[in-house]
């Protein structure tokens, strides 16, 4: 852990242990917290920057998680070469001297080699060489590197997809040398057990696009509503990654030296399949009986695969929106905010474009199979399969709840305040919308008035 924010780590380390997300770990075992060591460092530097009394505590390590990387997706090339790809690398070279390792796992994406769309549980050839890119973000402005960025990255999306990629070969390189495997999850969303229905702690993914589309800032989405996508809920990743390595750790001596990577693709829309529209469907009826308290219009917005229509829409429901809200509030001497949260989200949607417009296919042959090693005394805390066919309108609703309460502090069921304002937002949404209407149909009228 980094200090971060005027606090330590050990600071850090107690705040994580009192969040909501570990109260029930503190009512069942109070005594859990006494088994946490903090650990000072920051994968962004050499050798993690783990000073030498806690390297030689790592020499008694038995199982590695690596799951430490900025899933920032327009972060400049060089900074996710530094955290993805040599990030993984100063942990695997730390791992060759650990003598009681059992497992590492490595925490990859099902979107490492997004120009493939039929994904096996396999790795790919590189799209570089991994050490030449390390040695390029080392030495090279950040500027000179986006110049390239493209060209370089074998035209990837963005930068997050590319340096995981190239993290996958450094550990296939290890394969040899350390008991080593990826682990791939896709989108990770709200949970839908444990430790609470829908928790959840950020925007990514579908939470964010249904706040979004709640408070009534996003209007439209340039998106393919017919696209499966695959989501899956945070504390199946969670139970998944300890059975993988349960899996492997039981496997490892019949195991061959020579064999492939073991690779699980932690996938599930052959599971339990939803469409884009779908769950866009599913938040607009939801959010409009339990609205969120800072509501800014009618909760709605709609896709459309056309960029053009796309970009009129943007135009007129989002920059237009931005410049009234900003304007009232700087007449009631508050500060604006609108506009500047438009252009995130503008930027957040072109980074994330060819996702919102493709649909990959995951084989997840090695993730199912991870169900069958769990005894059936065990399948209600690390089984999954009996969330298969899950009901994504009760699992959406409990994300929402956990949005209001875990993400913007706000009480899971709405105030009487918010529904009334809704109604009023709907009148003047109905309002608005005629006008326009009849303004268009005005000048179509003129328009061919004139023909004749």
């Amino acid at each position: 852990m980094r200090p971060k924010k005027g606090h330590t780590i050990e600071e850090r380390l107690q705040l994580q242990w009192e969040s909501r997300l570990y109260e029930r770990l503190r009512r069942e075992q109070p005594n859990a917290r006494s088994k946490l060591v903090a650990i000072a460092g920051d994968v962004e530097q050499l050798g993690l920057g783990i000073g030498s009394a806690d390297l030689e505590r790592l020499r008694n390590v038995n199982i590695v998680y690596h799951s430490a990387a900025s899933v920032r997706f327009d972060d400049a090339l060089s900074t996710a070469i530094l955290l993805n790809t040599r990030g993984t690398h100063e942990l695997v070279k730390l791992a060759l001297e650990w003598p009681k390792l059992k497992a590492f796992v490595h925490v990859s994406t099902t979107y490492s080699n997004p120009g493939v769309l039929e994904v096996e549980e396999r790795v790919y050839p590189p799209l570089a060489d991994w050490r030449t890119t390390i040695k390029l973000a080392e030495t090279y402005d950040a500027e000179i590197l986006d110049i390239f960025n493209l060209k370089y990255g074998n035209f990837q999306p963005n930068t997050y997809t590319f340096t995981k990629s190239l993290a996958e070969q450094v550990v296939n390189e290890y394969r040899d040398r350390l008991p080593i495997f990826i682990f791939r999850p896709s989108i990770v969303v709200s949970t839908i057990e444990e430790p609470v229905p829908g928790w959840a702690d950020n925007f990514n993914g579908p939470t964010g696009l249904l706040v979004a589309c709640g408070v009534g800032i996003l209007r439209s989405q340039n998106c393919d509503p017919n696209i499966v996508a695959d989501f899956v809920p945070a504390d199946i990743v969670a139970r998944t990654l300890i059975t993988s390595v349960y899996k492997f750790m039981g496997e490892s001596k019949s195991r061959a030296k020579d064999s492939d990577l073991y690779v699980v693709n932690c996938a599930t829309a052959n599971i339990s399949p939803i469409t884009m529209g779908e769950v866009i469907d599913i938040g607009k009826t939801f959010i409009r009986k339990n609205p969120f308290e800072k509501t800014l219009w009618l909760p709605g917005g709609g896709m459309t695969t056309c960029p053009v229509l796309h970009f009129v829409r943007f135009c007129t429901m989002h920059l237009l929106m931005a410049i009234v809200v900003d304007t009232l509030l700087r007449l009631y001497n508050e500060k604006p905010f609108l506009m500047k949260l438009q252009r995130r989200i503008f930027a957040a949607f072109s980074a994330l474009q060819v996702f919102a417009m493709t649909e990959w296919h995951f084989q997840n042959d090695n993730f199912r199979a991870l169900h069958d090693v769990v005894p059936a005394n065990e399948v209600s805390n690390f089984g999954f399969m009996q969330h298969a066919n899950i009901n994504y309108t009760e699992f959406f609703q409990h994300g929402i709840r956990g949005a209001k309460e875990f993400l913007l502090k706000e009480s899971p069921e709405s105030s009487s305040a918010a529904r009334f304002r809704v109604k009023i937002f709907y009148v003047l949404d109905f309002l608005c919308r005629g006008i326009v209407y009849s303004f268009l149909l005005r000048l179509i009228f003129r328009f061919l008035v004139r023909l004749w």
